[in-house]
């Protein structure tokens, strides 16, 4: 099953990493225009979609949400900026750079 790792740049520019097997999905939940989303986004509604991987996997895409999770904003920024940085920093082949990528 393709699993995909998101980060949305919310309102006051926070940022919110996370995991899904539906992207358009778990976007509409996070806006609220469905019923669910995370508790951190009912009140910082996502203004963008900054960066999006895609995987085989939910253990790999586990481990590169807690890996972002656990950057600094400035490493974050960078990674958005240039998502293949985060296929590097992972070493992980699976990984595939789905939003922003050259």
């Amino acid at each position: 099953m393709r699993y995909y790792i998101y980060i949305l740049r919310c309102r006051g520019d926070v940022l919110y990493t996370g995991i899904t097997t539906d992207i358009e999905r778990r976007l509409a939940e996070h806006s609220g225009q469905a019923e669910g989303g995370a508790k951190f986004t009912r009140s910082r509604r996502p203004v963008e979609l900054a960066a999006l991987w895609s995987t085989e996997g939910r253990s790999s895409a586990s481990k590169a949400e807690w890996r972002i999770k656990h950057l600094p904003r400035s490493r974050k920024l960078q990674i958005i900026g240039s998502p293949e940085l985060l296929i590097e920093l992972l070493e992980d082949p699976e990984l595939i750079c789905e939003k922003g990528c050259v």
